[in-house]
């Protein structure tokens, strides 16, 4: 009987945990829409706990070793925020902050969900503004 009880016990542990994981990957690829508090935030750039997660989709944004601004123009997704006086691209995904370099071209997608296409400098964590583009 405690061997039964041992294995059920472990079996319980093991779907619930598989449910919360699949909940959680559902969450983080669903892209819920930014609420109030996330429009008007003015956190700090989430460097650190980004570093420790994988980032599938920024990987590939990423230079080769030595050089400080991708080559080709990439594509970064997110929302238009201000904070700190500065119009910023928020990931929703990576929680990462991205500075703009032509605040101009953002201003009208203040709040929105948007794709913005430029490269990137790594040092300055700086998109170099090619385009701008609201998604739905």
């Amino acid at each position: 009987m405690k061997r039964f009880l041992a294995h059920f016990s472990f079996a319980t542990a093991l779907v619930v945990l598989t449910i919360a994981l699949g909940l959680a990957e559902h969450g983080q690829q669903s892209g819920a829409q930014p609420s109030d508090e996330d429009r008007s935030a003015t956190a700090p750039q989430n460097s650190d706990s980004t570093a420790a997660r994988p980032q599938q989709r920024n990987d590939a944004q990423m230079p080769a070793s030595g050089d400080t601004t991708t080559q080709e123009a990439k594509s970064f997704s997110g929302v238009i925020v201000k904070e700190n006086g500065e119009l910023v691209l928020k990931d929703l995904v990576t929680k990462v902050i991205y500075k703009l370099n032509d605040a101009a071209k953002a201003k009208q997608y203040v709040g929105k969900r948007v794709k913005v296409t430029g490269k990137l400098d790594m040092n300055s964590n700086t998109i170099q503004v090619e385009s701008i583009e609201a998604v739905t």
